[in-house]
């Protein structure tokens, strides 16, 4: 996710298109924080790792 939202924030800067750049910095914001909770431990759904 974090990937697919760096992607997207690149494809925004170059085509010049605001929706893109929104869309991917919530992709890699929620990236981020699944990542975190996972490194931590934390069970996300029924998942114990997030990758």
């Amino acid at each position: 996710m974090i990937v697919l939202g760096v992607i997207l924030i690149l494809l925004a800067w170059l085509f010049n298109i605001g929706v893109l750049y929104t869309i991917g910095i919530i992709l890699a914001v929620i990236g981020l924080i699944l990542w975190i909770l996972g490194a931590m431990g934390r069970q996300i759904g029924p998942r114990t790792h997030y990758y």
